[in-house]
């Protein structure tokens, strides 16, 4: 009876990675195209994130959800050494990421895929990860919990987690609160406030960013 509920459970969880994936190519078919530009003005701390990634020479870092590839060609010219691998679940993003590689020159540098957090394994890309990065991307996939397991299960022993997102806006007038929460949803971001409580207490806690409107943090979590 176990390993049926186990099984039915992986089955429901694929089900849902693919509806998320579908629904990703429908919000980005287009806006991948301004992405970027418009991204910039409220994704705060990205740039944050990646100066203080301090990964060892050699490292092998893959960023989950790496949408339009715009902080892997960072983390390539800032980190000449690392190793850098890509997963998003929407091929219409992909082909936008994969275009902007290769004009920064760097396909040899960067490697992406498609495929969905929730099964992130170190054999997706041959072996386990020193780093695994965490932009903006956990308040947009269905099974947060689960993404965050198979990130730290495809870490070496020395692997660390490193994540940047909203926070739960508890720092700002309750009305503007409710407007900018409200105006999340609308496109598809919920903030994860159990994850930013679970943070919060973790050895080194988390760093919270302008009224805490988001959070970094670096390190690992043993539980979620």
């Amino acid at each position: 009876m176990a390993a049926s509920i186990s099984i039915r459970a992986g089955r429901c969880r694929k089900t849902v990675a693919r509806d998320h994936a579908a629904l990703m190519d429908g919000v980005y078919r287009y806006q991948r195209h301004i992405y970027d530009f418009t991204r910039k003005y409220y994704l705060f701390g990205r740039d944050r994130l990646i100066a203080e990634l301090a990964p060892r020479p050699g490292a092998r870092i893959v960023e989950v959800g790496c949408g339009t590839a715009r902080n892997l060609i960072r983390m390539a010219r800032r980190y000449p050494e690392a190793r850098l691998f890509g997963l998003d679940a929407s091929q219409a993003m992909l082909e936008t990421a994969a275009k902007a590689v290769a004009r920064a020159g760097l396909e040899h540098r960067i490697q992406l895929a498609h495929g969905y957090a929730e099964g992130l394994s170190a054999a997706m890309f041959g072996e386990a990860f020193d780093d695994v990065v965490f932009s903006y991307s956990l308040s947009m996939i269905p099974d947060w919990k689960q993404a965050l397991r198979a990130a730290e299960a495809a870490l070496g022993p020395d692997g660390r987690l490193h994540i940047v997102d909203f926070g739960d806006l508890m720092g700002f007038a309750a009305p503007l609160r409710a407007a900018l929460l409200a105006w999340l949803g609308l496109v598809h971001v919920a903030p994860r406030g159990e994850l930013l409580a679970v943070l919060q207490g973790a050895p080194g806690g988390c760093r919270l960013l302008a009224g805490r409107y988001a959070f970094l943090f670096h390190g690992r979590l043993g539980a979620v």
